[in-house]
């Protein structure tokens, strides 16, 4: 980013623009290390895949025959109840936008519910074992609905 300015951005200096602009939207430890699981136990899914235009969600991990849609919410991002904190610099920009998060993730658990999917949600502190250990046992326990 040479040359990159917090000029005109939403970022309220350059060190905290970067910061942003390094967070993933897929691919993080979390998830990799939850996705390594399952594929060592057999199971097959899709990754950062779009279900249903117009909606914008885009699950951590589908699978499609199955209709599960697994979300692996970072804490900051979704406002984890153990571990979420209140931005100290630009809150008045931060605090709407994290609240906005919170009810976009109901309200796509609610849309995905209504058109048949079963929508499971963790937290990115969440042991990956476990995590795993949920998502296959509904996996193995539902239907393939093909």
């Amino acid at each position: 980013m040479p040359g990159d300015s917090a000029k005109g951005s939403w970022a309220s200096d350059l060190t905290s623009r970067r910061t942003m602009l390094a967070n993933r939207r897929r691919d993080t430890k979390p998830e990799l290390a939850v996705r390594r699981i399952l594929h060592r136990r057999g199971l097959r899914y899709r990754v950062d895949y779009r279900l249903a235009p117009p909606l914008r969600a885009r699950p951590d991990i589908v699978f499609t025959r199955r209709r599960i849609a697994v979300f692996i919410d970072g804490c900051f991002w979704h406002g984890c109840p153990v571990h979420a904190t209140e931005p100290r610099r630009n809150s008045g920009y931060w605090r709407p936008k994290l609240l906005r998060n919170k009810e976009r993730d109901r309200e796509t658990d609610q849309a995905l519910t209504e058109l048949g999917w079963k929508v499971l949600r963790f937290w990115e502190h969440e042991d990956p074992a476990t995590v795993a250990a949920n998502i296959e046992a509904v996996v193995r326990a539902e239907p393939d609905a093909t």
